[in-house]
């Protein structure tokens, strides 16, 4: 078997691949707070009765989405610079 680079072409792939999940995963968290809205009956989180599992959703979703734009950059960053 052949030993994988922690560098590289390699680390470009593995930078992608985690880009490519946690996108999946932002995906996710946008049903869940869909399902959850629904689920609440309100869906502007401005009102007083909005959902605070929805609430928690959307700082969590926000967060990953800043993450995954730090990581693009640097994966922008290190090709330019191959």
């Amino acid at each position: 078997m052949q030993e994988v680079s922690r560098s590289g072409i390699t680390g470009e792939l593995q930078l992608s691949a985690l880009i490519a999940d946690l996108w999946w995963r932002v995906d996710l968290m946008n049903s869940d707070i869909l399902e959850e809205e629904a689920r609440a009956g309100v869906f502007d989180a401005r009102q007083p009765t909005y959902s605070l599992l929805a609430l928690n959703l959307r700082a969590r979703r926000d967060n990953l989405v800043s993450t995954i734009e730090v990581l693009e950059r640097r994966s922008r960053s290190t090709s330019q610079a191959a």
